[in-house]
């Protein structure tokens, strides 16, 4: 089966999924979420702006609404995370040193 390919922006931060419905023999699913615009940018769900998530297959079908939307709200989630919200604050100071 072949990969699917998605580009949205969440944030500010564009972000690429690809997700393998059949992965290794059709056994598992995978998704893969990096950051491209800007490249590497840190994520709620990874601070280096790739992730790699296997799944049982089918998990994605069976959950509301498309892969962008459930991948949106993955990081409307992880963003409410105290870490996120520390990194906010932290990227906007101006450092001096």
């Amino acid at each position: 089966m072949k990969a699917e390919t998605h580009r949205f922006t969440w944030e500010g931060i564009e972000i690429e999924l690809t997700y393998l419905p059949r992965a290794h023999g059709g056994t598992i699913a995978h998704l893969e979420v990096r950051s491209v615009n800007p490249e590497r940018a840190p994520l709620p769900i990874t601070e280096t702006g790739y992730r790699s998530h296997f799944h049982a297959v089918g998990t994605v079908e069976a959950s509301e609404g498309a892969l962008v939307e459930q991948v949106t709200a993955w990081l409307d989630e992880a963003a409410k995370s105290l870490r996120w919200q520390a990194y906010l604050v932290e990227s906007r100071q101006l450092c001096l040193f």
